[in-house]
Formats: C-alpha cells, sequence, structure tokens
C-alpha cells in the first residue's frame, strides 16, 4: 500500500513538471512573437526621383565631373585668340621656270589681327619681296592685303585688309613676364596647318639672336609658318610675335625647344609707328654691342651682371661725340637698368635731339656720360 502511494507521487511530480516546461516553452515563444512584431521596422517605398538608374542595367553609379581649372584657362585663351590668327600668303614676283616658262612663288607665315579696322601684324621676313599679299582668316575667307609698312629691325610688318574682322586679339604688358609661366602658340606651321596650337613656358626674357634683342625665349613648339603668330599667355593675351627657332650651332650641335618671339610692347609701339607714319622713327646712337653675360666678358676684366658690351663705336656719331669708348659697360640709359629693358626699345621711344644720360662702367668705376641722340640712318 505504501509502496503504490510512492509510485503514484512519482508520477504526478514529473506529469507536473513536463507541462511546466512545455508550457514555459509556449508562454516564451508567445512572448518572443509579440515583441518581434512589435520592434520590427515599417517597410516605406522608395521615391522614384531619388536615384536615376538605367532601365537596361541593374544600377549606375553616380557620374562625378572634374574640371581642372588651368586647363580651363588655357582653352579659353586659345578660344578667344584663335579666330584673330590669320595665315599669310606671300605671292613672290613671276620668274623663268627651270625648264621654260614662268613661275610664281608663293611662302606663307601667320598673323594676328590687332585692330578691328583690318589691320594684321605679322614679320617683316614673311612679307618680304611680296608682288602681292592674301590674308586667309580662320573660317577660310580669303582677303587681299595692302602692306602698310615693314621694319626690318625688329622684323614686324602691318598689313590692311577690309571686311567684317571676326575677332580682335589685346596685346599684353611683356614687362610683368616672369620664366615659368605659360605661353601658347598659334599659327600656320608649314602653311598647311592652319589654326594649330602648341603650349610651353617662357624659358627666359632679354634674349639676343643677331641683331635682335629683347626677345621672349619659349619652348612652345614653333615651326616654319608660324612665324608672325602670335604667342599669348593663359588670359587670352598676346605677349609677344613669333620670329625664330634655333636648331643648331655652328659647331653642329642640335638644339630643341628653343624658340623666340618679339615682347608685345615693342610689337605695341613698332605698329603704332607703322600705322601712323608708314615708318619707324629711332634715335640714334652708334654703337655695337652685346649683353653681358659670362662669355661676352670671360675676356674682360669685368663685374657687371648686367647691361651691354660696346663692342664697336662709329666715328662722329652721338656716342662717339659724348666719349664712349669700345670695351665700356652701359648700366643704364636715363635711369633705366638694362636688365630687363633692351636698348633698342629704349631708343624707340626717344627722338633726335633727346639728351639721355647713360650710366657706363669703365676699369670697374661707374660714370655717367651726357648723350645728345642723333636720327637713326635709314639704311642702318
Amino acid at each position: 500500500m505504501q509502496r503504490s502511494n510512492y509510485t503514484l507521487l512519482s508520477c504526478i511530480i514529473l506529469l507536473a513538471v513536463l507541462l511546466g516546461v512545455v508550457g514555459g516553452g509556449v508562454a516564451g515563444g508567445m512572448m518572443g512573437y509579440y515583441a518581434a512584431q512589435n520592434v520590427m521596422p515599417t517597410a516605406r517605398p522608395i521615391a522614384a526621383t531619388t536615384i536615376a538608374t538605367n532601365p537596361t542595367a541593374p544600377s549606375a553609379a553616380p557620374v562625378t565631373n572634374i574640371t581642372l581649372k588651368e586647363d580651363s584657362a588655357v582653352i579659353d585663351a586659345v578660344r578667344k585668340v584663335k579666330p584673330a590668327v590669320v595665315t599669310v600668303v606671300n605671292r613672290m614676283a613671276s620668274r623663268r621656270g627651270v625648264f621654260g616658262g614662268s613661275v610664281s612663288p608663293t611662302s606663307s607665315g601667320s598673323g594676328i589681327i590687332i585692330d578691328g579696322k583690318g589691320y594684321v601684324v605679322t614679320n617683316n621676313h614673311v612679307v618680304d619681296s611680296a608682288q602681292s599679299l592674301l590674308v586667309i582668316l580662320s573660317d577660310g575667307t580669303k582677303l587681299d592685303a595692302k602692306l602698310i609698312g615693314t621694319d626690318s629691325i625688329s622684323d614686324l610688318a602691318v598689313l590692311k585688309v577690309d571686311g567684317t574682322m571676326p575677332a580682335v586679339a589685346p596685346l599684353g604688358d611683356s614687362s610683368a613676364l616672369q620664366p615659368g609661366q605659360v605661353a601658347i602658340a598659334i599659327g600656320s606651321p608649314l602653311g598647311d596647318f592652319r589654326g594649330t596650337v602648341t603650349m610651353g613656358v617662357i624659358s627666359a626674357l632679354n634674349r639676343q639672336i643677331g641683331s635682335m634683342q629683347g626677345l621672349i625665349q619659349t619652348d612652345a613648339a614653333i615651326n616654319n609658318g608660324n612665324s608672325g603668330g602670335p604667342l599669348i599667355n593663359s588670359l587670352g593675351q598676346v605677349i609677344g610675335i613669333n620670329t625664330l627657332v634655333v636648331r643648331s650651332t655652328n659647331d653642329g650641335n642640335v638644339a630643341e625647344g628653343l624658340g623666340f618671339a618679339i615682347p608685345s610692347n615693342l610689337v605695341r609701339e613698332i605698329t603704332s609707328q607703322l600705322i601712323a607714319k608708314g615708318k619707324v622713327e629711332r634715335a640714334y646712337l652708334g654703337i655695337t654691342y652685346a649683353p653681358v653675360d659670362p662669355l661676352s666678358t670671360s675676356g674682360l676684366n669685368l663685374n657687371a651682371t648686367y647691361g651691354v658690351v660696346v663692342s664697336r663705336v662709329e666715328p662722329g656719331t652721338p656716342a662717339a661725340k659724348a666719349g664712349v669708348q669700345e670695351g665700356d659697360v652701359i648700366l643704364s640709359f636715363d635711369g633705366q637698368k638694362l636688365d630687363q629693358d633692351a636698348l633698342t626699345a629704349l631708343l624707340l621711344k626717344r627722338k633726335a635731339g633727346d639728351t639721355v644720360t647713360l650710366t657706363i662702367l669703365r676699369d670697374n668705376k661707374q660714370i655717367d656720360l651726357k648723350v645728345t641722340l642723333g636720327a637713326r640712318p635709314q639704311t642702318q
């Protein structure tokens, strides 16, 4: 009897434990489900205008456009000046051909419109020996050109065409140039590639090549046919007129990237005289000289780092009368140092009869000489 009661009691306790476990699990599951339903976020549709997609592709990444400011400046400068750049065709006098008959040779260069009245500046050597001249505008329009005047010393010439000008290029201030700044050449290399754009930097200033002085040196590519075309800055201002390149030396050394341009301030002075008078009038000293550099002063005991060395004084000239001697170094012209300004450019701003002061270095001592300028002979 006691054993039966013990067994029954054990079964009841076991059953109660099982019911508790099952009931707790069910209750816990229900509570968990309830909690999950209350914290689950509500899905909301995405507005159709939030992301633009390609209907033929599953997704498309957004596109970012990057603008390079300096490139944009160069592009804008070219766009501004290029319509004012022209091709100049020189039709020379007919001559007898090798196999009989007559031949009318032509050559070509570049030019730039500097005035809305149709004035075009180019190089003197581009129009040399011309029988007639033709200007081809950037859009291909051909116009007969009249020669207004030339200046062989600066290698500049001014032409005139009639009609509506597509653009006018402004002349900048070449005295503000710095080595290393952007330089852009536009022209017609080889005569066939009109509107060609090349870019480099200002390599140096106040260079002398032969008798030409105060030139801008650049590594922007310049080829035959670029002569007379503009060298511009990134503001779209003409800072020079391309005139020559140096490709080799007398010793046979080959060079690349040695182009030279006539500075815009000299271009402005020369062209204004050619337009007004058809010629250029210069004051005259009567000396031959070269800029101070290690080569020109290597055989002289000089401490000068700038100026010009006098190599010859013509007898009876203003310089000779004032006492200028061979070997003198002219440091300044009427107070203007000859470190950046070319002597030819300073003389251009003076007239015959003006009296100026030359600061001379002689035997490593500075002296001042008063010189009354003369009129430059037309043959020089």
